[in-house]
């Protein structure tokens, strides 16, 4: 018996910024061509949306390729899953005709529970203090405090512990204990409750008996049949608690880097990493931006990109390119080619702003500052490109483009040392440019 995996065509869609590129479409459209789409990271933090048919799907822990009937779609052990958005989101797909039978979730992937949603939102708010603290800006479901029960071990609770009902309720017990003492003073109700969070966790782990398993052998008997495998990042590189502007990014490894950890599969096996960029930057929550425009440009930006988030609703910080940091987010990943996404909504402008440099105490350099306060001391250094007044999105070929258009897509390529390999001109399937 052999127990190597052969060579298959596995790719990975990871975001260059700080998330909300538009990985969901990119995902629907590379899904076409591969058997299996897989989550490997982050929870329901993660919003990816995608527009087939006219009709918006907005999806949280479900990999997007579930919108192609027939595709395996699997939510890795890197994943931390909120067992009640699951439920109402394959709930909400199956009553709009969308099938759920091929979802599948790794019993190794950790539960976010109530009481870690009540941490959450109590750290940001002793963070934050009477207004003048320092807040991280999380979207206070659970996510950091779930991942820090993963790394303390005691207090943590996988998927594959809901079908064991006397070994869940001794953890629950345990992670209680802990939680009552930090919390204490709180009304956290059920929350802290170790007999009820027991039956109703064992009846959502009854439910979802069929979908757990092994994702990791799983994934690697797809890669034995020759299957072609698409990794969904959640999240976005400049996030990434290793590599992005620490503190203020999520609690996992949002780039290429946290597939393997994530699924369990190596990464030898990746032979195609997309890089989801917009023609622009945004950012949600607290942390520097340095291209943020506080202003008419971002305002125009924001209202003309919808820029407002998936899961939470809350307007994004919007602004110009920042080069520096989607090149530094290429070279993180080992990007292969770049998605430009949302490139109609710089119609209009007679002049683009493209950020190449930093000043930074009287020091200039191209380098991008991975460490949230020395960014924070970072003076964009732009380059002014002439802008297009044509509205672009009926085009649908990249040769098609107002010139101007395509040199600002031919300035990218040359700054990042990659090719542009989609050119999204709306939010529609159809509104993509495959060069």
């Amino acid at each position: 018996m052999t127990t190597s995996t052969s060579p298959g065509t596995c790719t990975a869609v990871v975001g260059l910024h700080w998330g909300d590129e538009g990985k969901g479409k990119v995902v629907d459209l590379l899904a076409a061509e591969h058997d299996t789409v897989v989550r490997y990271n982050g929870g329901a933090n993660a919003g990816h949306t995608v527009v087939v048919d006219g009709q918006k799907f907005a999806l949280h822990l479900v990999p997007s390729g579930i919108l192609y009937p027939g595709k395996l779609a699997v939510v890795g052990n890197g994943v931390v899953v909120d067992l009640e958005k699951l439920l109402e989101e394959t709930e909400a797909l199956e009553a709009r005709g969308v099938s759920t039978e091929s979802l599948v979730v790794s019993s190794r992937a950790h539960v976010v529970t109530a009481y870690h949603k009540l941490e959450d939102e109590f750290r940001e708010r002793l963070a934050a203090g009477d207004g003048g603290g320092s807040a991280i800006g999380t979207t206070k479901r659970g996510i950091g405090p779930c991942y820090a029960d993963k790394a303390q071990r005691a207090t943590a609770v996988r998927i594959g512990d809901l079908l064991r009902p006397d070994a869940l309720h001794e953890k629950l017990e345990t992670a209680c204990r802990f939680k009552r003492a930090l919390l204490e003073g709180l009304d956290a109700g059920e929350a802290l409750d170790a007999d009820a969070l027991t039956s109703r966790l064992s009846a959502v782990g009854e439910r979802l008996r069929p979908r757990i398993t092994d994702t990791t052998y799983l994934l690697h008997d797809q890669l034995r049949a020759g299957k072609r495998l698409l990794f969904e990042g959640g999240n976005a590189t400049l996030l990434d608690v290793d590599h992005g502007t620490y503190p203020y990014v999520t609690s996992s490894n949002c780039t290429a880097l946290g597939i393997s950890t994530g699924t369990g599969v190596p990464g030898r096996g990746l032979d195609r990493v997309v890089g989801i960029m917009k023609a622009y930057t945004t950012r949600v929550g607290a942390g520097p931006m340095p291209t943020e425009q506080k202003n008419e440009t971002g305002n125009r930006i924001r209202e003309r990109g919808r820029e407002y988030g998936t899961t939470t609703g809350r307007p994004r910080r919007c602004g110009w390119l920042d080069l520096v940091a989607t090149r530094y987010s290429v070279m993180i990943n080992g990007v292969t080619d770049v998605a430009l996404m949302l490139f109609d909504v710089l119609a209009g402008f007679d002049q683009i702003q493209v950020c190449t440099a930093y000043d930074v105490a009287g020091e200039r350099t191209d380098r991008f500052l991975p460490d949230g306060i020395d960014l924070a001391h970072a003076e964009p250094v732009y380059q002014s490109l002439p802008g297009f007044s044509e509205e672009i999105t009926a085009v649908r070929a990249r040769r098609d483009l107002p010139a101007t258009a395509q040199k600002y897509v031919d300035f990218i390529e040359e700054f990042l040392g990659v090719r542009v390999s989609i050119i999204s001109v709306g939010p529609g399937r159809e509104q993509t440019l495959l060069a």
